[in-house]
């Protein structure tokens, strides 16, 4: 089976061409070989390929830039996801697309299904929310979204690799406490992932995220034991719990947002957050500060 991914460049793209199944032939385009933009691009490219699945791991994922940078956030969230779908509709083509946590409102004091309604309330989750509905309108028939939240790896720009290079920097540190959700392990996301490319049926939504809660103190708390357990850091710091109002960003956060993926733990079962981060952690030292 061919696999195209889309946005090479990230962390869960870096993930998915390291848990490839042997089985699988993966080509991963990045800005400099696709324009997502373009559907003439996105035709060419797949048609060069052929494959049987399309992964877009392509996102604008800056969420307080997204306030003052529409634009760029719907080009990309929603303007190109809307052709990717197109191109996979008229190629019979499985598409498989990563959406986000943040187009929930955080109003619910219970983890979200898919079922629940939407309500963004920053640009960023609306720019998302917009591409699941390109999806769901031009291919329904053979393609899953899937959101997950927190996400981090060894690859890329993330709350783990800020976290380590502040502690390492810094006397000490302020962590907003009042907001809920849970962390999520891009290794164990394109491990899920994989999986939904072979399943013969495919629903057209699903959650993802590793086991357990947290908030963004708990999960630095954590950041931090384990660095120090694994030789990472070499010195611990005080972390004070903070209210998001103590921390102002130019957009809002949803409160709560952790993602009910019961039904996604039948495909592939789940580890806490703390044991994929620790996993994580031990693996890939030399990568994170």
């Amino acid at each position: 089976m061919k696999v195209l991914i889309i946005g090479k460049s990230g962390q869960l793209a870096s993930e998915l061409i390291d848990t490839k199944p042997n089985r699988i032939e993966v080509l991963a385009l990045g800005r400099e070989n696709i324009e997502i933009e373009s559907i003439n691009s996105i035709s060419d490219q797949i048609a060069k390929f052929n494959p049987s699945v399309v992964v877009n791991a392509s996102a604008y994922t800056a969420v307080d830039k997204a306030e003052t940078d529409s634009d760029a956030a719907y080009a990309i969230n929603f303007s190109a996801v809307e052709n990717i779908a197109k191109v996979c509709k008229s190629n019979n083509i499985r598409l498989i697309h990563v959406s986000t946590d943040f187009v929930f409102d955080g109003k619910k004091n219970s983890a979200y299904k898919t079922s629940d309604k939407t309500h963004p309330i920053n640009v960023y989750g609306a720019s998302k929310l917009a591409g699941e509905k390109a999806i769901f309108e031009n291919h329904p028939e053979d393609s899953a979204i899937v959101r997950t939240s927190w996400l981090y790896s060894g690859y890329g720009n993330n709350f783990v690799k800020t976290m380590l290079r502040l502690m390492a920097a810094k006397d000490s540190l302020n962590v907003v406490a009042d907001q809920i959700g849970c962390p999520t392990s891009a290794k164990e996301l394109a491990s899920f992932i994989w999986k939904l490319t072979s399943q013969e049926l495919i629903k057209p939504l699903y959650n993802w995220s590793d086991l357990g809660v947290a908030s963004w103190y708990d999960f630095a708390v954590a950041i931090q034991d384990i660095a120090i357990e694994c030789d990472i850091l070499n010195k611990k710091i005080p972390i004070k719990a903070i209210s998001s109002q103590e921390y102002p960003t130019p957009a809002k956060r949803p409160q709560f947002s952790l993602l009910d993926s019961t039904e996604s733990y039948q495909i592939y079962p789940a580890n806490h957050w703390r044991e994929q981060l620790k996993i994580m952690m031990s693996n890939t030292k030399e990568f994170l500060l």
